[in-house]
Parts: structure tokens; C-alpha cells; sequence
């Protein structure tokens, strides 16, 4: 699994959707929309054009997810919506959409679980400009977090075409990525590389 973090403020030339919609064609399989700092209604604006570059270019189903704002992820009926943990401890669900929260540690995902989290977004697993300054988990983090949840764990933070394939191998069952494709000069072929990699860890095991 290929999940797109949006990030506006890091793409080049401003070209935000057509991003998007380059990394729709070139497979990924679940856009997170993450612009934290806009309000409701502009980031609904966004939401429903995202979903709509989906609708025409997505060759197979991909999810959409909206971090932190149910009100934007409800009224575009996405699919998913993404929460920090502690908004999560706090949240009541109003509906069947997928709710993932982002952990931190071992005992986050295993509180997530029992709570009833549909998936979990683990990191930082490398270093990370995001996070400029904090040393990532490194990939005994996903072990370790394996070895305590059954529900999909996803890593992020710093992975690319480079790395993914020692993350996959870790046991993560996805990876998610923002700067890789967002700030590509050539967000296609990132996206399409990094899926080439994910791709060839799940044939080999089958093999």
C-alpha cells in the first residue's frame, strides 16, 4: 500500500493537483489530505477537487482520507479520516468511515487498537525534514509494533525508493510518503518508482 501525504506549501511551481493527479495515475492507493492550517472551507474546496481528480484518473479505487477535520471528510463522503492521537481518545464515531491515527510509540498503537482504530500511521522511521532534528525509529520501531498490533500498520517518515524495501521487508503492511512525491520534479516517476519497489517486495514473497 502507497499512501500520498498532501502538502501545498512543498510543491513546485504551485502545482498542487496536477501532483495529485500525477501520483493517481502512477498508482498510489490512498490520498491522506493534510493542510492543516487551512480553514473548513477552503479545505473543503480542495477535498472535493481531489476527490474529483480521482473519479476521472484513478484506474482503480483509491481511498481518500482527510486529516483531522470530520466535517470536511463527512460532507465529501471520503473515505477515511486521520487523527492524532489524542484526538482520537476523545473522538466518537458517527459513522463506518475508516478512522486511522497517527502513533509514536508501542504503547499509542497497541491504545489505538483497543479503541478501535481501523489502521495506524507509524513513524518517524528516518530522518525526516519534517521533523528536522529528531532521530527516526528506524525500522525496529515496525517490528516492535508488529509484534503488538494486528491491524494494518503503516510507516512514515523519510522513506523513498531508496529505503522501502528494507520498510515492507520490516513487517510495515504500507508506506506513506509526502516530500517524496510532493516536492518531485517529476512526481509521476517518483510515484511510479517507489510503487515499482512496493511491488517487488509482494512478488518475491510470493515467489
Amino acid at each position: 500500500m502507497l499512501y500520498l501525504i498532501t502538502n501545498r506549501k512543498i510543491v513546485i511551481n504551485n502545482k498542487y493537483f496536477e501532483t495529485i493527479k500525477d501520483s493517481i495515475l502512477a498508482g498510489v492507493d490512498a490520498i491522506i489530505v493534510r493542510e492543516k492550517d487551512l480553514p473548513t472551507e477552503d479545505l473543503m474546496l480542495i477535498a472535493k477537487e481531489i476527490k474529483n481528480l480521482i473519479k476521472n484518473y484513478a484506474a482503480k479505487k483509491v481511498t481518500l482520507i482527510i486529516n483531522t477535520n470530520e466535517e470536511v471528510a463527512i460532507s465529501v463522503d471520503a473515505d477515511g479520516l486521520q487523527l492524532g492521537i489524542k484526538d482520537f481518545l476523545k473522538y466518537k464515531r458517527k459513522s463506518n468511515i475508516l478512522i486511522g491515527v497517527s502513533i509514536h510509540s508501542i504503547e499509542e498503537a497497541v491504545l489505538s487498537q483497543d479503541k478501535g482504530a481501523d489502521y495506524i500511521l507509524a513513524g518517524h522511521i528516518f530522518s525526516t525534514k519534517c521533523k528536522e532534528g529528531l532521530k527516526g525509529r528506524g525500522i525496529d520501531f515496525i517490528k516492535a509494533v508488529k509484534s503488538k498490533v494486528t491491524i494494518p500498520v503503516i510507516a512514515l517518515g523519510g522513506i523513498t525508493h531508496i529505503n522501502v524495501k528494507e520498510v515492507i521487508n520490516s513487517g510495515a503492511d504500507g508506506i506513506a510518503v509526502m516530500s517524496h512525491i510532493m516536492s518531485a520534479e517529476d512526481p509521476y516517476s517518483s510515484t511510479l518508482l517507489i510503487r515499482s519497489k512496493i511491488d517487488d517486495v509482494y512478488r518475491n514473497k510470493q515467489i
